[in-house]
C-alpha cells in the first residue's frame, strides 16, 4: 500500500456505540485553538434502519462567526478509527486532510500501523469536497459516500458560568438543576448556552455500511455496532 509521510498522534477522543456522542471542548495547550483540537465526535444512523453510518467530527471549538472563519491546518491528519472485531484496535481508518481549500478523504482501509502514528493511505482515495465557508457544500461520490468539511454551529450545549458557580458553591439560592427530582415546571432551570453563536470546524462522512463490512462489536444495549473513535495527527 502506497503511503505518505509519517504522522504522529496529538489528540484522541474515544466513543463506542451506534448513536452516541463524546465531547471534549478546549484541549491541551499544544492543540487548543487549532484543528488538532477535537471538540465532539458523533457516530449514528441517519435514520432508523438505514444502511449508512454518519461520522461527524467537530474540531477547534469557539470559532466565532463574526470573525474570519477558521481554516483546517494542512499539517493535521484527522483519522476516524473503526473497530470491527470488538478488540478496541482499529481495523479500518477513514482519513481526512486539507490541501488548498479542498478536503481529501481516504479509506476505509486497514491502517499501515495501529496506535498513535500512521500514514496517509493515498492508494485508497475516497473522494474530496471543497471546504465550505458561508454556504454548505456536500459532495456525493459514485459509491454513495457524502462528504462535508467546513464551519458548523457548535452543537454542544453547556452553561459554563452556572457550572462554575455550582462547583464553587456559589449557585443561586434555591437553584435546582434540570433533572433534579425536586424540580417542578415552575422552577427557573433555564440554562444559558455558553457556546451559542460559536462554530466548530467540522468533517462529516456518510458512508454505506457495505464499505465498512461486518462487525462483531456490541454496545451496552446489546446492539451490533461499529466501535469507533477519532484521532488527530501532526506531520513529523
Amino acid at each position: 500500500m502506497k503511503k505518505s509521510k509519517l504522522f504522529m498522534g496529538l489528540g484522541a477522543l474515544a466513543i463506542a456505540g451506534a448513536v452516541l456522542v463524546a465531547a471534549d471542548h478546549i484541549d491541551a495547550p499544544g492543540t487548543m485553538g487549532t484543528t488538532a483540537d477535537i471538540a465532539d465526535f458523533y457516530a449514528f444512523e441517519p435514520s432508523e434502519g438505514s444502511d449508512n453510518t454518519v461520522f461527524a467530527v467537530d474540531l477547534q471549538s469557539n470559532v466565532l462567526p463574526d470573525l474570519a472563519y477558521g481554516t483546517f491546518d494542512e499539517n493535521i491528519l484527522t483519522e476516524i478509527n473503526i473497530d470491527t472485531d470488538n478488540d478496541l484496535v482499529e481495523d479500518l481508518v477513514i482519513q481526512a486532510i486539507a490541501r488548498d481549500g479542498e478536503m481529501y478523504f481516504f479509506g476505509p482501509v486497514a491502517p499501515s500501523a495501529t496506535g498513535t502514528s500512521g500514514e496517509i493511505m493515498v492508494d485508497a482515495p475516497l473522494g474530496s469536497v471543497a471546504i465550505s465557508t458561508d454556504t454548505a457544500i456536500v459532495e456525493t461520490t459514485s459509491d454513495g459516500v457524502s462528504l462535508f468539511a467546513g464551519p458548523r454551529q457548535d452543537a454542544f450545549f453547556f452553561d459554563f458560568f452556572q457550572f462554575n458557580a455550582v462547583i464553587g458553591g456559589m449557585a443561586p439560592e434555591g437553584f435546582k438543576p434540570a433533572g433534579d427530582p425536586n424540580t417542578t415546571d415552575d422552577d427557573d432551570t433555564t440554562g444559558v448556552d455558553t457556546f451559542d453563536g460559536a462554530n466548530t470546524m467540522s468533517i462529516v462522512v456518510e458512508i454505506p455500511n457495505s464499505m465498512l463490512g461486518e462487525t462483531t462489536g456490541t454496545n451496552a444495549l446489546g446492539l451490533t455496532v461499529y466501535k469507533t473513535w477519532v484521532t488527530t495527527n501532526a506531520k513529523q
